[in-house]
């Protein structure tokens, strides 16, 4: 969103000082790795090692950028955007055989990234993380990738209006819009919304918002450490501030700007379930946002929801696309392609059956 004209971005000198102290920041934060048992966990001593340091990175990261003024924030944002333009587009070619060109669907701008050698057999609308506030399409590309290349789908990842500059509805607004245009043209007819975080939250409300509009929504969704209770008031929020990436301070205020957090528009704890599609719910028993996606689960097994919860003990929040090459995290893609190959299956057979009625 650092793009785009109407959003300001600091002066070229501030946003060199602002990019010079996150390195120097993430530097600090490296330096204490050695002093956290950075070898224990539940993994290799190697790979427990990589896991401490990837989430002494991100903290640092978050910790520092959302210190900052806005404007500074979002010229970083600009800088690890165009990076990412640069190197991952080779990158997931090479790797996942996914070709990853510019968009926009439902007025709304965005990257697509599509299969090489085969027609997608679905499509895919997701929805980046980012708590509302920060990170860009182009910095999901390499996950986004592995999604396409295991389910054989087709995905586009909107540029959705962030906070504080677009507080809610904005982006809910862009989400509507974007699965208005994909769902008539969804590839085989199958159409799943994913996202991650604050992402994941935003799926909620589309589903909800959708379901509520009277149109129909997607065919299955797919949940990363969805942030889907704004209240933030479970005990997992403190117990687990100590070994999670999320910063112990959850910024919200600048996404509801006066919205309740209990509003079922914003936090699906407290919004009607039962209108979910298939839903498979991916969370790591060391965050933060534990406890209420497990009241997530369980609300929505309640009510009837087709619902497969995985939690994975000893990980932390979004660790499926931090730890990518970790056997937790390739279990749990294996998992969702699995998923959404049920999903297109079932679809096609529905189609099928529609067609023979329709010709007795």
């Amino acid at each position: 969103m650092a793009d785009r004209p109407e959003v300001p971005t600091a002066r070229r000198p501030v946003a060199v000082i602002a990019v010079a102290g996150l390195a120097q920041n993430v530097a600090m934060g490296l330096s204490k790795v050695p002093f956290r048992s950075p070898l224990r966990g539940v993994f290799s001593p190697f790979e427990n090692l990589a896991a401490a340091t990837t989430r002494q990175v991100v903290r640092s990261f978050m910790g520092y950028s959302s210190s900052l003024p806005v404007e500074e924030f979002r010229s970083i944002e600009l800088v690890l955007d165009r990076l990412c333009r640069v190197v991952l587009p080779p990158w997931v070619r090479f790797r996942d055989g996914v070709d990853r060109t510019d968009g926009e669907v439902g007025g709304v701008p965005g990257i697509w990234l599509r299969p090489r050698s085969v027609e997608p057999r679905a499509t895919i609308l997701y929805l980046h993380g980012g708590g509302y506030i920060g990170t860009s399409p182009e910095m999901y590309t390499s996950w986004v990738a592995t999604l396409v290349a295991g389910t054989g789908a087709e995905a586009f990842v909107p540029d959705y209006r962030l906070a504080p500059e677009f507080p809610f509805p904005a982006g809910l607004d862009d989400a509507v819009s974007v699965h208005r245009a994909l769902r008539p043209q969804a590839a085989g007819g199958v159409l799943v919304v994913a996202g991650d975080s604050g992402g994941g939250g935003l799926a909620t409300s589309l589903v909800e918002q959708i379901d509520g509009d009277g149109d129909r929504g997607p065919d299955a969704v797919v949940l990363l450490s969805p942030e889907v209770d704004l209240d933030l008031d479970d005990p997992s929020i403190s117990e687990n501030a100590g070994t999670d990436i999320l910063p112990w301070n959850i910024p919200v205020s600048p996404y509801l700007r006066g919205v309740d957090p209990a509003d079922h528009r914003v936090s699906a704890l407290h919004a009607r379930v039962e209108c979910y599609p298939p839903t498979i719910v991916v969370s790591g028993g060391l965050e933060m946002f534990r406890d209420s996606v497990r009241r997530l689960v369980d609300r929505m097994g309640s009510a009837g929801v087709e619902v497969q919860a995985v939690e994975v003990d000893g990980v932390f929040h979004v660790f499926p696309i931090l730890l990518p090459w970790s056997s937790c995290a390739r279990e749990v893609v294996g998992r969702i392609d699995d998923f959404v190959d049920g999903v297109v299956e079932r679809v096609a057979v529905s189609s099928d059956r529609a067609g023979r009625s329709a010709t007795d």
